[in-house]
């Protein structure tokens, strides 16, 4: 390929100031709107183009600046072998073996042009693993490591890139070490495992079946079709909740049964004939205390991310995204954070004075100024990260964002605010009362005394309850009572809010890619969304049951957590990356062993699975292979439901007073609140006897 001998030719634009000559300094970003940002912040910037991708010509103080960017990842890990194992690997320019990344091209080439041209190098890539990695591989490859800083920011905001590029540090080689090694070991556990499974269907299939699997992505699919099987068997049972409304002094407010329940149908109903008839009752005891309720500290991405799907049923990887728009507009800090501590170093008061000028945070943050007399010390959460802060608003004014990026925004901003401001108070009244039989029923009341950071992060604020005032021995009269029958089960949550959360607990994935993975199980088809409901598909199902056959240690969160510790090790300098990968070698072949002293014993289950070899006996209600005959032929789910059945039954016949056919008929109508195999096998069990 033949190079451009100046910026300034047919493959440039911008004219004479985009000569680029030598002996410049390159500041390299991770996207070309940082790369802009950056531009902008030092000042003086004239844009070019090179092969159509953007870059910035600076004169700063006697020296000459060119900032150009990547658009993340320009390296990435392949082989030239086959089949498996395989562990010779090399690092190779994305968009030479993937296609998806073919506009990567573009980028790479402007860099191989610009940068060997340069006099110093500085890593200006968000400051994380990845970021670190991102901005070292160029380096390494276009110019020189030993000439290199880092900028260290976790804003976009000009003020704070200024200060950051008047305070370069030395390259963090530790993190690069730890995103090398967290590339290398992610690619060598997908490859092996992946190619591993697809040689057990092809041997059993006969053809090809494309399948994936991973470290991260195996055990958190294995918890999904976990939580799948817990729905699908899930057998509720009646529950009988009394309501009692009461009146004093025109104020109508209702009370339940304290620490008990009605344990059947009959009894539910005496008790609300009972106290039809005698519609009174005495109050025992009025309790009050005034509750004070803690500011939460501000957001990190995990809590973010919970937020926008309670509120607004964003998945984790939407909200990323969002997140991540407003931090290179240079709205907020930077997101991909787990820390939910704000430091002293932040200037708060520059923040909010700019806030100010947003409308609608104006009042906000005069009440919050009046409120702290301009003493601005954020309440501190437990989590932290060594990167970056807490999420924060930068104070930049945006203008433009639609609703998505502006709810995300408005979250941020809010929570921030609270985060300086005091208590709630609440007065809350716990009031106990008897009926004519001496059981026992109870009511709470809540005022709200003073409002605290719910004025600034109404989304957390409670809904008040105020009661007329109660006072011991008094009669208070009984207006209306009525019961109702619930069917509830437990039934784990299973969402990509709900996994991410699962992941977060478990110590698996890292903020910049837990949701991601998830979304990486639905491109799969492993999961699906259907009318609002995360449900795991048949083929996420037979990959799971596969894995767990196969590579059962890969289905544990154990080896995965061990193996993140491991690349955390690497960060404190404790371990190599060469010792990293040695050991995921050791424990490949660990696996790989195992999986071939499986294979032959697991080969007929799994072709079954497959549907390639006919089951002996089908199961009567789906056809898959049979586990046992009696009463009929069942699979192994539908088997599972009738034990579920077989041990609730008893339960439902005693709560409801019906004998086991209309118990049975009962369950099989509760579609909505019972597991689909449950279903399905009560209403077998019902046509079987009539």
């Amino acid at each position: 390929m033949r190079w451009p001998r100046r910026a300034g030719s047919r493959h440039a634009a911008g004219g004479k100031g985009c000569y680029l000559g030598s002996g410049f300094t390159a500041i390299i970003a991770e996207k070309p709107k940082a790369a802009e940002k950056i531009a902008r912040a030092l000042g003086g910037a004239v844009k070019c183009r090179l092969y159509g991708v953007p870059y910035w010509m600076i004169r700063r103080n006697g020296e000459r600046i060119v900032v150009v960017s990547s658009a993340g990842h320009l390296f990435g890990v392949t082989t030239w072998k086959r089949g498996f194992p395989v562990y010779e690997y090399e690092w190779r320019p994305l968009w030479e073996y993937d296609k998806s990344a073919s506009y990567l091209r573009k980028f790479y080439n402007t860099l191989k042009y610009i940068l060997p041209r340069a006099a110093r190098y500085v890593n200006a890539c968000d400051y994380d693993i990845e970021g670190s990695l991102i901005g070292y591989m160029i380096i390494e490859a276009f110019g020189d490591t030993t000439r290199a800083w880092r900028m260290v920011f976790s804003s976009l905001s000009p003020a704070e890139l200024r200060l950051s590029y008047r305070n370069l540090r030395p390259l963090d080689k530790e993190m690069v070490e730890a995103g090398k090694a967290r590339h290398e070991m992610d690619w060598l556990w997908g490859i092996n495992v992946s190619r591993a499974l697809m040689q057990a269907v092809r041997r059993i299939a006969g053809k090809p079946i494309v399948l994936s699997a991973g470290r991260v992505q195996s055990p958190t699919l294995v918890e999904a079709v976990r939580r799948w099987r817990e729905i699908k068997l899930a057998v509720p049972l009646p529950v009988f909740h009394l309501t009692v409304t009461l009146e004093k002094d025109g104020v109508v407010f209702r009370a339940y049964p304290h620490q008990w329940t009605p344990k059947t149908k009959m009894e539910a109903e005496e008790i609300a004939r009972y106290l039809r008839s005698n519609p009174r009752m005495k109050i025992t005891s009025t309790q009050k205390s005034t509750i004070k309720v803690r500011p939460p500290p501000a957001f990190n991405l995990g809590d973010l991310q919970a937020e926008a799907a309670r509120l607004y049923k964003y998945s984790p990887l939407k909200t990323q995204k969002l997140a991540e728009d407003l931090y290179l507009d240079a709205l907020i800090s930077y997101p991909r954070t787990n820390s939910q501590k704000l430091p002293p170093t932040i200037n708060y008061r520059s923040i909010l004075d700019s806030l100010r000028r947003i409308g609608e945070y104006r009042i906000l943050v005069d009440e919050l100024l009046t409120e702290t007399r301009g003493v601005l010390k954020p309440v501190q959460g437990r989590k932290d990260d060594p990167a970056h802060p807490a999420i924060y608003p930068t104070g930049e004014v945006p203008r433009g964002l639609d609703r998505d990026h502006a709810r995300i925004y408005d979250l941020i901003v809010r929570r921030f605010l609270a985060a300086f401001s005091t208590a709630a108070v609440i007065d809350r009244t716990d009031v106990l009362m008897v009926d004519g039989e001496g059981r026992l029923y109870s009511t709470k009341g809540i005022v709200i005394i003073d409002e605290g950071w719910w004025r600034y992060y109404l989304f957390l604020k409670p809904k008040e309850n105020r009661l007329p005032v109660l006072r011991e021995d008094e009669i208070v009269d009984i207006i209306k009572v009525n019961y109702t029958t619930k069917w509830t089960a437990k039934k784990p949550a299973l969402s990509r809010s709900s996994l991410l959360k699962w992941m977060e607990a478990n110590e698996i994935g890292t903020e910049a890619t837990r949701a991601r993975i998830i979304e990486i199980l639905f491109k799969r088809k492993y999961l699906e969304s259907r009318k609002g409901a995360t449900i795991v598909t048949d083929l996420g199902i037979m990959v799971a049951d596969i894995i767990e056959e196969l590579f059962p240690d890969l289905a544990k969160v154990e080896l995965t957590r061990r193996f993140e510790q491991l690349i955390e090790k690497i960060r404190s300098r404790r371990y190599t990356r060469a010792f990293v990968i040695e050991e995921t070698i050791k424990e490949l072949n660990t696996l790989i062993e195992k999986y071939y002293e499986k294979l032959d014993s697991v080969e007929r289950r799994l072709a079954i699975a497959l549907g390639v070899l006919e089951p002996a006996v089908k199961c009567v209600i789906c056809g898959r292979e049979a586990v046992t005959r009696e009463p009929v032929p069942l699979c192994k789910h539908h088997n599972d439901a009738l034990h579920r059945i077989k041990a609730n039954l008893p339960t439902i016949m005693e709560r409801m007073g019906v004998d086991e056919d209309r118990a049975l008929k009962l369950l099989a109508s509760r579609r909505s609140d019972a597991g689909q195999w449950v279903v399905e096998v009560s209403r077998l069990l019902t046509e079987t006897n009539p």
